[in-house]
């Protein structure tokens, strides 16, 4: 179960019972939670010595609030708290709902609503952008055949050199729409080691990629090209997020892969998956885009075509799996998690 249940004694709340889920959300083990006043777990113990006060009076059959479990090294944790009363022992049942993992799952499940809302409106727009600018380039070329003087023929060398970015835009914004999904095995570890080299020409001085591996990933089935593009648009956005790093020469990108146990994404839970960071010690992402930074053309930097994160949502969407971004200034992280096998 991934919810935190445990069963207390209804006269001073002690803990009777408590499963492995909130074992491991306390860092605690059983023996040592069994026996315990179960209300000192929490930041404030008054709430929960009220509710069993309520259980012991037979004030209510459930009760729902919401409260702060205390962690092991940890922040607190923000849970929802459900208090019933277990007929006929008389003991008291607690189920715990982590908030953060509800506001997590309406958080991926707004992207992906927002991700195909995207894909709908892109297709339909860059096939409505095309047909006019065929029209436009070709006048345009007509027009300049006609023409006998130089000077006028740069304007239209201007019509035909903007309708040719136009069509190059467009033909970006529907690229993860045409190419077919190559499925095969994939080690991530080749995919990071090939993004790290093209980085690197890229970026020669100034830049370090470290490398943070759990090499005991196993390989999974995938289309590595879409994986390597995905990784490349993230950590080429960390490269030019760190342009005042570079010249100075302490920038630092770091690619971390580990293996996440029993996680649920996309409201779905999976026994293995993925997780790769990509860390930057740039200035962050800008709070006004922070929660768009994966919408299409939103970007934080001048010249930015605002396609890089969409591209890469995309692909890792592809593998049933979703991006991530927690940014501050000084460390930005990526996380990309990708079911396992």
């Amino acid at each position: 179960m991934s919810t935190l249940v445990a069963v207390l004694r209804t006269a001073d709340g002690a803990v009777l019972f408590a499963n492995a889920a909130l074992e491991n959300a306390l860092g605690l083990s059983r023996r040592t939670l069994e026996g315990g006043d179960f209300s000192t777990l929490f930041t404030d113990p008054a709430l929960l010595q009220t509710a069993l006060a309520g259980a012991r009076g037979q004030d209510f059959a459930a009760l729902r609030y919401e409260a702060s479990l205390r962690r092991q090294a940890q922040e607190p944790m923000p849970v929802h708290v459900h208090v019933s009363l277990i007929e006929p022992t008389g003991e008291v049942l607690v189920e715990l709902w982590p908030l953060e993992q509800h506001a997590r799952q309406d958080r991926e499940e707004r992207l992906r609503e927002q991700a195909q809302a995207n894909k709908e409106l892109i297709r339909n727009l860059a096939h409505e952008i095309k047909n006019p600018l065929g029209g436009i380039r070709g006048a345009a070329q007509l027009l300049e055949m006609e023409l006998d003087s130089p000077e006028l023929t740069e304007y239209t060398q201007v019509i035909v050199h903007e309708a040719d970015r136009l069509q190059s835009l467009v033909d970006r914004l529907l690229a993860p729409h045409r190419h077919p999904h190559l499925v095969g095995d994939v080690n991530i570890h080749e995919v990071c080691e090939r993004v790290r080299s093209l980085v690197l020409v890229e970026h020669p001085q100034g830049l370090r990629v470290q490398r943070d591996y759990d090499t005991s990933i196993p390989e999974f089935r995938g289309d590595r090209e879409q994986l390597i593009q995905a990784v490349l648009n993230i950590v080429q956005n960390a490269a030019q997020a760190l342009t005042e790093r570079i010249a100075a020469g302490d920038a630092v990108i770091t690619l971390r892969t580990r293996v996440a146990r029993q996680v649920t994404f996309g409201r779905q839970r999976y026994r293995l998956a993925l997780e790769l960071h990509v860390i930057d010690n740039g200035p962050g992402v800008p709070d006004a885009i922070k929660e768009r930074i994966f919408y299409p053309l939103v970007s934080g930097r001048d010249g930015g075509s605002g396609l890089g994160l969409t591209l890469a949502q995309t692909f890792v969407q592809r593998h049933h799996g979703l991006i991530e971004c927690d940014s501050v200034p000084g460390r930005t992280d990526f996380r990309i998690l990708i079911p396992l096998p």
